[in-house]
């Protein structure tokens, strides 16, 4: 070959691979991240969550978020029924306890019922209940079920912060498959509303207890509760993960929370293998 043109080979060659690669590298799926309202950090955990999850998985994260402190936080996802458009997944992380319109909530949900996969973390259980008397089971498709039917399970409250044993009560499901029990820090357990709801799609993947101390008596009981379970919700089933856990800072950036979460995600994006490993090009970075 003429000297003069392997350069020019060379760089025609480079710039092939590069077209290859680029072709066969999945794009990151686009994350929307709902944060604010009342009672918790979402100015810090906003933060930790997206750093934790695009660390461990080919996805970005976009924030959804107001500073609002209130109960009713004025999110753009109440009135604006696009507002997950162009997204794969939704992560409801909002804490909106005092909103409980309808119309607003229906809102919430539809792009999750045209199809697309859900995430909701703690106070978002607690979030968008329609009903004055939440803590009263509510049946399945019913106006009052509004949010449970996507959620999967119902919950009206919650026990002091001390903290939680986490029992993975599934080990053969994706998400759990190879993860170890864990104890977090001082921690808030929702309860189950008693007797529970049958929401047909709901599947539970893990238990939490934890041991209340009476203040008057001192006496110790033992409150137990399901704290990560995964449901299908709408005509077109999307994959919805909930987890109950999630209220301090400490716990959201525990890596233990950040792999369950991430596993969560990616099973809801349906980009989780059976043996609990991220589809191929959706790992962590360098695994790519």
């Amino acid at each position: 070959m003429n000297p003069r043109f392997r350069p020019f080979v060379f760089l025609v060659v480079a710039a092939v691979a590069a077209s290859v690669a680029s072709a066969a590298a999945p794009k990151p799926l686009k994350v929307l991240l709902v944060t604010g309202g009342c009672c918790h950090d979402y100015v810090n955990q906003k933060d930790l969550l997206k750093a934790g999850l695009e660390k461990r998985a080919n996805v970005v994260v976009e924030h959804l978020h107001t500073p609002d402190k209130s109960t009713r936080p004025p999110l753009e996802c109440l009135t604006n029924p696009d507002y997950a458009k162009g997204y794969d997944v939704v992560i409801h992380d909002e804490c909106a306890a005092g909103v409980d319109d309808p119309a607003q909530v229906r809102n919430v949900l539809r792009p999750h019922l045209d199809g697309i996969p859900g995430v909701a973390l703690h106070c978002a259980m607690h979030s968008y209940r329609v009903v004055k008397d939440f803590a009263r089971p509510q049946k399945p498709g019913s106006e009052g079920a509004l949010w449970f039917d996507f959620l999967g399970l119902q919950s009206s409250g919650h026990g002091p912060q001390e903290p939680i044993v986490v029992t993975y009560t599934d080990r053969t499901h994706p998400i759990t498959r190879g993860l170890a029990d864990w104890t977090t820090i001082k921690e808030e357990l929702y309860n189950n509303v008693q007797p529970p709801a049958v929401f047909p799609s709901h599947h539970a993947l893990a238990s939490g207890r934890q041991t209340v101390t009476n203040r008057k008596d001192g006496t110790k009981r033992d409150a137990e509760a399901v704290v990560t379970w995964t449901n299908e919700f709408g005509p077109k089933r999307a994959r919805v993960f909930c987890t109950t856990l999630g209220h301090n800072n400490a716990t959201v950036e525990d890596p233990r929370y950040l792999d369950l979460l991430t596993r969560g995600l990616l099973w809801a994006a349906g980009k989780l293998e059976a043996s609990g490993q991220p589809a191929p090009g959706f790992g962590p970075p360098e695994r790519r």
